[in-house]
């Protein structure tokens, strides 16, 4: 069972989702929290089963600018998009 950390992307490969990125919030067991900032809010996280995802490895620098604390919807929205404009 792999370890992720707060902050790395995954896109999802299964269910009604699939093919949408996500920005992973944390993890339970087998079970992912994953946020979009817009339809999937810091406040309402989506469970993901861990095998129905792909997880990005390697996180975003635009993270880097951020501290933890001050992490919002507007800001994953903004890590999503210009993650979005490279691919």
């Amino acid at each position: 069972m792999e370890h992720y950390e707060r902050g790395m992307l995954a896109i999802s490969m299964a269910g009604h989702d699939r093919g949408q990125v996500y920005v992973i919030w944390g993890e339970e067991g087998d079970i992912v929290f994953l946020v979009d900032g817009e339809h999937r809010p810091l406040a309402k996280p989506k469970k993901k089963n861990r095998r129905h995802m792909q997880v990005i490895k390697k996180i975003p620098e635009e993270w880097k600018n951020f501290p933890q604390q001050s992490i919002t919807d507007e800001k994953i929205k903004y890590v999503l998009k210009c993650y979005k404009k490279r691919i």
